[in-house]
């Protein structure tokens, strides 16, 4: 039988939570705060706090790239979580700022070696985006918060 949804996850135990950044694009801010309160939420069912200060506004899905990057290079930080939301318009801008978003930020977690979750929706419409973005367990930055978490925690095994 298969599934869309991820297996549960494992029952992870740090020996102190880990730091983990936030950073959410400001466009589409309607679709993107739904994204930002499902992580939080996620994190916190997890006994991981976000403080104010490792909250980050980005301007935009393409931005979230380089500001993850530099996050993950001050060393302060076990994993960075990165959301947005990019709906396709009448032009190609869409497919450019998707491909970007998601190239950079892979190439981002591989030049640092700290995880960085891609929770940036790339929807056809609107309507897909508020379906991924709402208050429930298919909120899809629910979804990036918990691949962050799990790859920490994936890699602490690895290192040990």
């Amino acid at each position: 039988m298969s599934t869309n949804a991820p297996a549960a996850l494992p029952d992870f135990r740090f020996a102190t939570p880990p730091r983990i950044a936030l950073v959410v694009s400001r466009f589409n801010e309607d679709i993107t705060g739904g994204l930002r309160k499902g992580a939080l939420e996620w994190l916190g069912e997890h006994a991981i706090s976000v403080a104010d200060a490792d909250l980050i506004a980005a301007p935009g899905a393409f931005e979230l790239p380089l500001i993850a990057q530099a996050l993950a290079r001050t060393g302060r930080y076990h994993g960075v979580i990165c959301l947005g939301c990019v709906i396709k318009g009448d032009t190609a801008h869409f497919e450019f700022i998707s491909l970007g978003a998601a190239t950079g930020l892979m190439q981002a977690s591989l030049a640092t070696g700290v995880p960085i979750a891609f929770g940036i929706l790339t929807t056809y419409t609107e309507e897909q985006a508020i379906v991924r973005s709402r208050p429930d367990a298919h909120n899809k930055g629910r979804e990036a918060a918990a691949a962050c978490v799990e790859s920490i925690a994936i890699l602490q095994a690895i290192a040990s």
